[in-house]
């Protein structure tokens, strides 16, 4: 099993900045793949980042390439995700997940174990 704690939401305004921290614990999650996707009430859950752990390969969402960053630190069992230039569209809530393929994929699928997820709400 794999335990995903994520904190760091909150309420910032356009073009604004927020980090996002997941602390994960549990038992070869250094092996994995981890991602953030986001949801918007009455939508389907969808992909904005994902990492590899060992090999520290990155993929973005098309609407999130160039403004945040997903990063992992090892020594601290975390991973984030540096948003910048934050928009109301960018209002959602923020779930971190884990992958046990290690596949750095932007499919929901490939996702085995979720947080309970973060708010973040951007005002314009």
């Amino acid at each position: 099993q794999v335990q995903l704690v994520e904190s760091g939401g909150g309420l910032v305004e356009a073009g604004g900045s927020l980090r996002l921290s997941c602390a994960v614990s549990g038992r070869t999650f250094s092996s994995y793949a981890m991602g953030w996707f986001r949801q918007v009430p009455g939508k389907e859950r969808t992909f904005v980042a994902t990492i590899s752990w060992i090999s520290g390969d990155t993929y973005y969402a098309d609407s999130v390439k160039g403004r945040f960053t997903i990063s992992r630190d090892n020594a601290k069992n975390t991973v984030y995700l540096q948003m910048n230039s934050l928009s109301p569209e960018d209002t959602a809530v923020y779930y971190c997940a884990a992958n046990p393929a290690n596949q750095v994929v932007p499919a929901r699928w490939a996702f085995d174990y979720w947080g309970q997820g973060t708010q973040v709400t951007v005002s314009s």
